[in-house]
C-alpha cells in the first residue's frame, strides 16, 4: 500500500511540475492558463492524499472553477499583444538561469530533509464540513470576506488597466 501512495504522490507531483512549467513557460496566455489549471488539479490531488476530501473539493470549485474562469475572463477582455512583441522571447541563457533558480533550492531542501527525517506527524483528524462553515462563518467571517474583497478589487484592478491600455493605442 506504501508503494501505491508513493507512487500517487509522484504522479500528483508531475502534474504540478508539468503545469507550473507550462504556467510559465508558454507565450500563450490562454495555454499558460491551462498549465495553471493542471498544477491546480494537482494540488487537489495531494489534498486526497493527505485524506482532506472536503479541501481537494474546494481546491477545484474555488480555484479551478472560480478563480481560473475569472482569469480566463480577464484574458479574453484584452487585447492581444503584438506579435512582433519581444518581450515574449526568451534567450536560451535566461532559461538555464530560470532552471537553474528552480534546481538549486529544490537540491539544498531535498538534502537538508534526507539527512534530517522529521518525526512522523500523527494523522490528522477528520475535521466534519459542517463544523468547518461555522468556523468560516463565526471568528474567521472578518478575514475570509477580506480575502475575497481583495481578490475582487485586484480582478477589478487588472480589468480597468487593460481597458485603459487598450483606450489608448
Amino acid at each position: 500500500m506504501e508503494i501505491l501512495a508513493k507512487s500517487a504522490f509522484v504522479f500528483y507531483a508531475l502534474i504540478i511540475m508539468a503545469g507550473s512549467v507550462m504556467a510559465v513557460g508558454s507565450t500563450s496566455l490562454v495555454r499558460a492558463l491551462v498549465g495553471l489549471v493542471a498544477a491546480m488539479f494537482g494540488v487537489a490531488g495531494m489534498y486526497l492524499l493527505l485524506s482532506a476530501p472536503f479541501i481537494a473539493f474546494m481546491q477545484v470549485l474555488i480555484y479551478v472553477g472560480g478563480v481560473c474562469v475569472l482569469i480566463f475572463f480577464a484574458i479574453m477582455f484584452t487585447k492581444p499583444a503584438p506579435e512582433g512583441n519581444a518581450s515574449w522571447h526568451h534567450p536560451f541563457r535566461k532559461r538555464v538561469h530560470a532552471l537553474l533558480a528552480m534546481l538549486i533550492p529544490g537540491i539544498i531542501l531535498s538534502t537538508v530533509i534526507i539527512k534530517n527525517q522529521p518525526a512522523s506527524f500523527p494523522v490528522p483528524e477528520n475535521v466534519d464540513p459542517a463544523l468547518l462553515g461555522k468556523g468560516m462563518l463565526g471568528p474567521y467571517l472578518l478575514p475570509f470576506e477580506l480575502i475575497s474583497v481583495a481578490l475582487f478589487i485586484a480582478m477589478g484592478g487588472a480589468v480597468l488597466l487593460a481597458w485603459h491600455k487598450w483606450g489608448d493605442k
